[in-house]
């Protein structure tokens, strides 16, 4: 008996011990300045000077209607909606999307959008109204012309009406440019109002921010060392920094150049060119943008370089647990895959001028678990308030 309560006392004190084995995690003084850098959230967000309707009422709710509307596709069967769905984080949850045909990359959320200077995977945009345009005008899209799209709006009075309400003229006033332009400009407004919510690590982040120590319970020891591993061993934050967990430019970071057999995403490339190419740009003829401030917009620095081939803009991680699959072709199925690229990734596979910074991590499977409870921290649904 004495035998039997002696290994009883043994093993209640290996369990309590196992169960509170976990240690406070110690963050330096430095990984607390990176941490605190990744707020406050969320950020105040001006509207676009690019688009005078940025911020509009009329103009967000017109934007509304037209992105749940199929009649801005050719054959009547596609809306905005179809790929960004409201019930996923408004992505769509496929490797690559499919419109009229399968398109190129994968489908991004369109949450906190207002905050980019680039749009699209390969930044073939300087304004979202101008990224909005684009799916419309695809073929592998919505196969929308400026011209069908005037007499879309036309054939309806509901849609006459409230573009002229939005726009201050009709539809007929304006060349068929413009009204795409113009489109574009309502389809921005809305989206803008997209945001993601405050999360767990914002709350952990402004306890930090003013040097108290009563963290939030939600915030559990594996995501703190995970935090700790994103701005220390991982080095995550070199690229996924600031308030919405992205530097916006565009890297080459080792995955496949291939679509399929024979055909290449040259990435920012090829999104330089497409930014070159159209006139909807914030230095262009339909940008509400001043004259002198257009002259000062990145795009009027940006170069075709050897070094953008098979650069893609850096993702805000903001949400990141709600939009797989991940990378601009949908080639990693969730979390784990992707930091198993980082954490083995075949450095030759990287472009001549790759970047140099990239190294493979190789985290221990406990370094993988605690990473992505830290980044289940930033995910919330996107809401408009």
């Amino acid at each position: 008996m004495k035998l039997f309560l002696a290994l009883a006392i043994l093993c209640l004190t290996a369990i309590k011990a196992s169960a509170g084995d976990e240690k406070p995690v110690e963050f330096t003084l430095q990984e607390k300045q990176m941490i605190v850098a990744h707020g406050p959230w969320p950020l105040a967000m001006e509207p676009d000077s690019s688009n005078r309707y940025s911020g509009s009422d009329v103009a967000i709710a017109f934007g509304q209607r037209l992105f749940n509307d199929t009649r801005l596709s050719s054959e009547r069967d596609l809306s905005c909606a179809t790929c960004h769905k409201s019930s996923q984080s408004f992505a769509d949850g496929m490797a690559r999307s499919v419109g009229r045909n399968t398109v190129d990359r994968n489908t991004p959320s369109l949450a906190n959008l207002r905050l980019n200077r680039w749009f699209g995977w390969s930044g073939g945009a300087d304004t979202l109204w101008g990224q909005s345009v684009r799916p419309l005008q695809d073929e592998k899209e919505h196969n929308l012309t400026p011209d069908v799209l005037v007499e879309r709006i036309a054939e309806d009075e509901t849609l006459l009406g409230d573009y002229a309400q939005a726009f201050g003229a009709g539809v007929f006033d304006h060349e068929p440019e413009l009204v795409m332009a113009n489109v574009g400009k309502a389809l921005a407004a809305w989206q803008e109002t997209l945001k993601t919510p405050r999360t767990v690590f914002d709350q952990f982040r402004d306890v930090m921010a003013v040097g108290g120590t009563d963290y939030p319970t939600g915030f559990s020891l594996s995501a703190q060392r995970g935090l700790k591993l994103f701005v220390g061993k991982a080095k995550c934050s070199i690229c996924h920094f600031g308030p919405n967990f992205t530097n916006g430019e565009f890297h080459d970071i080792g995955l496949s150049y291939f679509i399929e057999d024979g055909r290449v995403d040259s990435g920012r490339y090829a999104g330089i060119q497409t930014f070159q190419d159209t006139p909807f740009t914030r230095a262009g003829k339909y940008s509400d943008e001043r004259p002198e401030t257009a002259q000062k917009a990145p795009g009027q620095f940006v170069q075709l370089q050897h070094r953008n081939w098979g650069e893609f803009r850096v993702p805000s991680l903001r949400n990141v647990t709600n939009t797989a699959p991940y990378m601009h072709n949908g080639s990693l199925q969730d979390l784990n895959a992707v930091i198993d690229h980082y954490s083995t990734m075949d450095l030759e596979r990287l472009h001549i001028n790759g970047e140099s910074l990239l190294q493979p991590l190789g985290l221990s499977d406990d370094d993988v678990s605690d990473l992505i409870a830290f980044l289940h921290s930033l995910s919330g649904a996107p809401s408009t308030q």
